[in-house]
């Protein structure tokens, strides 16, 4: 019975099965390494392959070339090719050209990464947050900030293109590797910034990229370094922002203008490559010559205004309006307006021009003055009414000045003023015009006759008048010279003797005879001295009649001279 079961039909399978293999031996120990095929032939789809096993091999076409092209694969070519499965279902060994290219290139690449060396690839895909490489065979991921060392807008010109890639990170056992092409222009740009400083020297002309633009001006690559492009030596014209003149990426030549070797600061130069617009300015721009140029900027002191470009003058504040005083100049010209100007002054040396705005147009106080002689009569409105006096409109620009005293010839200018009112419309006399302080003097009095003007072309200095009292003051009396003229005896000059000059003795519309020993025309005043006559009459006496040296008593002489007056009245 036991021999019986032995031999029965399964046992003997499993013997078959053990004999078979020992026979031929299993390969099953070939799965997953890379060995060398030679092409046999081609079907459709796959390239038969003998690998020196038992069995031959199949590789898909595919695998020899990119999609959508004709392999480049024929009968007799040699590859080297990874085994998937010794045997599949229909007895041929599963190879793949793709992983065997994947599996030489993670050796050397792993190999490169020990000895951080640069590996060469190609852009071929975009991903999230970044894009693929082939590094010959495996795939590897580049970051987008690793890309370039600025940000790239366009990573369609590296696409495709053969490049030097520097290794972050690999895990083979994942299958993960990153790149970065960043590193590999850092180290480039690093070289580059060394060559370029040790010859660096100030002068020097270079070619550059706009890195960078601030308020102040735009850092410009230099390859390898940056520099600094100030904003005002990026033209000779006016320029407010550097955006207006650069943009970033855009290519320029500089002159390298300072250069510091501790600090490896540069400052650069774009004007400086071109002529200078100042050379000769002053022959160009002569004083007095007038020129029509274009604002360019409004500041509270004035407006710059461009004569050409590069070349820039000033028009202060003063210098802007014959008329219109403490005026913003904004309120007078505006930004990019065309204007016409005369030059007033020019320095080369500050690279300064001073202009005149109001130069260009006639000075309204001498178009007055030629127009309106002293003497002639002028109409306006009371634009403005002061403590001092009347402004009178003479233009729309143009004010004359009717001054308190010129207001009347008899009442005071206190009194008159009342009479008037802003908005009024009155006739005047031109009195003065001085069109170097800009002031017209008018009068409205001198409109008519003086009427003490007789009066006043027959007194002198020295002649007695006789006054009437018209009021008693304290410290004298006023007095008037034939109901026109006003005088004022001072308290000390009403009598000779000391006890008699007392105010209060007199009285208003009493008549007194006294001595004029001021007179202004101008205001009509005299100033008067009783005891000046009365000193002068005393000695005219002693001259005529003695002397107290002859026994003649001063009362003697003067009752004699008083009675010879009388006689002769």
């Amino acid at each position: 019975m036991a021999s019986a079961t032995q031999n029965t039909p399964e046992h003997g399978k499993e013997d078959f099965a053990a004999l078979l293999d020992e026979t031929l031996g299993s390969d099953s120990a070939f799965d997953g390494t890379v060995v060398r095929g030679r092409v046999i032939r081609l079907t459709d789809d796959h390239a038969i392959v003998d690998v020196g096993l038992k069995s031959e091999g199949r590789v898909a076409l595919r695998e020899f070339g990119p999609v959508g092209t004709t392999p480049d694969v024929k009968p007799g070519d040699v590859f080297e090719l990874f085994i998937e499965r010794y045997e599949d279902r229909d007895g041929s060994i599963v190879l793949s050209r793709e992983k065997a290219r994947r599996e030489e290139a993670w050796t050397a690449l792993e190999s490169a990464f020990a000895h951080n060396q640069r590996v060469n690839g190609t852009i071929y895909g975009r991903v999230k947050g970044g894009f693929t490489v082939d590094l010959g065979g495996a795939m590897a991921f580049l970051p987008g900030s690793q890309v370039d060392i600025r940000p790239v807008r366009d990573v369609g010109p590296l696409m495709g293109q053969p490049q030097p890639f520097q290794i972050l990170k690999m895990d083979r056992a994942r299958g993960n590797i990153v790149v970065s092409r960043r590193a590999v222009l850092e180290e480039t740009r690093a070289e580059q910034r060394s060559e370029l400083i040790q010859g660096l020297k100030e002068g020097m002309i270079l070619d550059g990229v706009v890195k960078n633009i601030t308020d102040y001006g735009a850092f410009v690559d230099l390859g390898g370094v940056d520099g600094l492009l100030h904003v005002t030596d990026i033209a000779w014209k006016r320029i407010n922002h550097p955006s207006e003149a650069l943009q970033i990426g855009q290519p320029v030549r500089v002159q390298v203008i300072r250069f510091n070797s501790d600090t490896q600061r540069i400052s650069l130069g774009m004007k400086q490559l071109e002529a200078d617009p100042w050379e000769n300015v002053a022959v160009k721009y002569p004083v007095n010559a007038r020129f029509t140029g274009r604002v360019t900027n409004i500041t509270d002191y004035g407006a710059f205004v461009e004569l050409e470009p590069g070349v820039e003058g000033l028009v202060h504040v003063s210098e802007m309006s014959w008329t219109k005083k403490n005026v913003h100049p904004g309120k007078i010209v505006a930004t990019s307006q065309e204007v016409e100007v005369m030059v007033l002054d020019v320095d080369s040396a500050k690279r300064r021009i001073s202009l005149g705005l109001k130069q260009v147009q006639r000075n309204p106080w001498e178009q007055f003055a030629e127009e309106h002689k002293v003497g002639s009569v002028i109409e306006g409105e009371i634009r403005n009414i002061t403590e001092f006096g009347l402004f009178i409109g003479l233009s729309a620009d143009i004010d004359g000045m009717v001054h308190m005293s010129d207001l009347s010839w008899d009442e005071s200018g206190e009194e008159v003023m009342k009479r008037y009112e802003k908005g009024q419309v009155v006739q005047a006399k031109v009195l003065d015009v001085d069109a170097e302080k800009e002031r017209i003097s008018l009068g409205i009095k001198q409109l008519q006759e003086d009427p003490a003007a007789d009066v006043l072309d027959r007194i002198n200095k020295g002649d007695v008048v006789t006054c009437v009292v018209t009021a008693v003051q304290s410290n004298g009396i006023e007095v008037k010279v034939d109901d026109v003229l006003t005088g004022f005896i001072r308290r000390g000059e009403l009598a000779r003797d000391k006890s008699e000059q007392r105010p209060e003795r007199f009285a208003v519309g009493e008549k007194v005879d006294a001595k004029v020993v001021g007179l202004d025309r101008s205001s009509r005043k005299l100033s008067l001295t009783i005891r000046g006559r009365e000193v002068e009459e005393d000695k005219q006496a002693i001259s005529e009649y003695g002397s107290s040296d002859s026994g003649a008593s001063l009362g003697d002489i003067l009752g004699a001279a008083i009675r010879r007056r009388s006689s002769e009245d």
